[in-house]
């Protein structure tokens, strides 16, 4: 079992310096366990060359195949770990970096408080993959972009907006804009996934939707997005991101609203993983999230 989850560390980073990166382990010891791994199973994985390491068709199916198979068996020995009264073992997410800034490290505080055994890895990615299929117990995502045929939990709030945003001094020597039309006259900070693509500016009121797409002065990946936002307090442009990540500017008055009464709202972020098992670990942070779901909000 440990030379599968070798082969999948190296089907996940493409490579195995990616691979002896993540497990802790040389290069060379990589590629000696999957060398005895397609020995023993008589068919290559990997096509090797000097500058990259390629699956096969053999190598992709073993993937798919055995990557639940791993999360599951995962499962089993977390569940036997946690067999006594406290929870232990390991409970792996695959998350959007949105909700990293304040939705998720104080969620997780309370749940590793009332969990010390338990150990907790996150990974941040902004692609759309499957959680399960990159080896993790569940993924967080927002409601359009959840995965089909899975159970999902709400995790946060349940309503966000889209907020604009921008320094008072740079509002003051250009103007504040009076439709979203008028974002395109502007110096604007826009975000960007890894794909390349450009997070939309789309905005409503009434029932009328503006979709604008300004030339961006500053362009940004969404890792960078707390970057962007100490940008726009310098004054270097008008921002849009979540608008809980702006409240904190708001209150200080680093940071003015811009259009409010045009900021679209979404759906919270949910936890989603597959229907067909759940760890110990997984068990114990839905349970977690729904309590904490039920709880009245605090009075101001």
């Amino acid at each position: 079992m440990d030379d599968f989850a070798i082969f999948l560390a190296v089907f996940r980073g493409q490579g195995f310096r990616a691979a002896a990166k993540t497990l802790g382990l040389a290069p060379s010891t990589i590629s000696e366990r999957i060398t005895a791994l397609e020995v023993s199973l008589g068919v290559p994985l990997f096509i090797r060359t000097t500058r990259s390491v390629t699956p096969t068709e053999a190598g992709r199916m073993l993937a798919k195949r055995m990557a639940p198979l791993l999360s599951e068996m995962r499962s089993v020995m977390n569940d036997v770990a946690s067999s006594q009264r406290e929870v232990r073992g390991l409970l792996r997410l695959n998350v959007t970096g949105a909700v990293m800034v304040d939705i998720l490290p104080p969620l997780l505080e309370q749940f590793l408080d009332r969990h010390p055994l338990l150990r907790v890895e996150i990974m941040v990615d902004d692609r759309l993959v499957d959680a399960t299929a990159e080896g993790c117990d569940a993924g967080i995502r927002y409601g359009e972009h959840l995965a089909r045929d899975s159970v999902a939990v709400p995790v946060g709030p349940r309503r966000q907006r889209l907020a604009l945003a921008a320094a008072p001094d740079y509002l003051a020597s250009r103007g504040l804009p009076v439709h979203p039309t008028a974002l395109a006259e502007h110096h604007c900070i826009r975000l960007k996934y890894s794909s390349g693509a450009l997070i939309p500016w789309e905005f409503e009121r009434n029932g009328e939707t503006v979709s604008v797409n300004p030339a961006g002065r500053l362009t940004i990946g969404v890792n960078g997005a707390s970057g962007a936002i100490e940008l726009a307090k310098k004054g270097q442009g008008i921002i849009a991101v979540f608008e809980n990540w702006l409240q904190p500017c708001f209150t200080t008055g680093e940071l003015q609203p811009v259009l409010p009464e045009w900021w679209p709202e979404f759906e919270g972020p949910w936890l989603y993983f597959p229907s067909r098992f759940m760890s110990a670990p997984l068990r114990a942070f839905v349970d977690f999230l729904k309590e904490v779901q039920s709880m009245p909000e605090p009075l101001d």
